[in-house]
Order: C-alpha cells, then sequence, then structure tokens
C-alpha cells in the first residue's frame, strides 16, 4: 500500500493525480492530509506508524517551506517520494522544489517534478512493483500504452503533416 499525504487540503486537487494513477496501475493506497507545521505530532505518529499499517512507499507533497516529505523521511525507514506542490505562497514553485530536493546526506528523498504527481504515483508502483509480479506486470501494460500512443502519434504526423496535426 502507499501512503499519499500532503500539508494542506489545498494540495489534494495535485496529489490527487497520484491516487489516480495508482488506481489504474491498481496499487492500493490511502489519502490523508498531514501538515508538518500544524500537526507535527500526527506527523510523527503517522511517520512512526506507516510500516505497521502496511504502508510500503509514501508520497508526500508540499508548498511553501515544503518540510513534510523531508521530516517524514527523517522518521521512517520507508521510501519518500517528494511531491514540490506549486502553492499561492510559492516563489513560482522554486522554495517547495529546493527544500525537498536538498537533503541532507542520510536523508533521502526521491525527488518528482513540480507538481509531479503522476511521476510519484507511477516511482511508488515501480518501488512495489520490485516485488509484487501483478504490480509490474499493470507497469508494463501501461508503458507499452505509452509507447503506443507515441508510436500512433508519429504515424499521424507521417501521414498527414505537421501542418495538419496543430
Amino acid at each position: 500500500m502507499v501512503g499519499i499525504i500532503m500539508g494542506s487540503q489545498s494540495d489534494l486537487k495535485i496529489m490527487s493525480k497520484a491516487a489516480e494513477i495508482l488506481d489504474e496501475l491498481k496499487v492500493p493506497y490511502e489519502v490523508t492530509i498531514v501538515s508538518a507545521h500544524r500537526t507535527p505530532h500526527r506527523m510523527v505518529s503517522y511517520a512512526e506508524n506507516a510500516i505497521n499499517r502496511g504502508i510500503k512507499v509514501i508520497i508526500a507533497g508540499a508548498g511553501g517551506a515544503a518540510h513534510l516529505p523531508g521530516m517524514v523521511a527523517s522518521i521512517t525507514t520507508l521510501p519518500v517520494i517528494g511531491v514540490p506542490v506549486k502553492s499561492s505562497n510559492s516563489i513560482d514553485g522554486w522554495d517547495s522544489v529546493l527544500s525537498i530536493l536538498q537533503m541532507p546526506a542520510g536523508v533521502p528523498v526521491a525527488t518528482v517534478a513540480l507538481d509531479g504527481a503522476v511521476n510519484a504515483g507511477i516511482l511508488a508502483a515501480q518501488i512495489i512493483g520490485s516485488h509484487d509480479p501483478k504490480i509490474a506486470e499493470n507497469l508494463k501494460k501501461y508503458k507499452t500504452f505509452l509507447r503506443e500512443k507515441v508510436e500512433e502519434s508519429v504515424q499521424k504526423l507521417e501521414q498527414s503533416g505537421y501542418k495538419n496535426l496543430l
């Protein structure tokens, strides 16, 4: 199971994309709000108890100062994937990206692109799929779908020319 957490409800629009791709890949997950700054005791409890609840990977999204992924990673031994979220109080999202990306040695957080919750979901599925053949097969089908979609675009471009596709 994947734990999807975020600093506030305003992050849900972005973080729901991780849930959607996990649905597509048939990976179970839970979604909740865990604020590093407003509910630090809840954050510690979540991180300390995630393994006992069957969580295998945590996806943590946060905007602004974006301390949630790193703080959770400092508490748990589970892989943590950070999603920097461009929030209303953000400096074009760079504050979030750098807060999650620049972790000290010993506290790694896999960091995806700004608002990159889809890739966070896929990465979580790949981590789980490395030990779960059913998830690995779902990922293989998804990657095949992506390849076929591009090949279809190539055919349309070659047949119609680029001007007809604009």
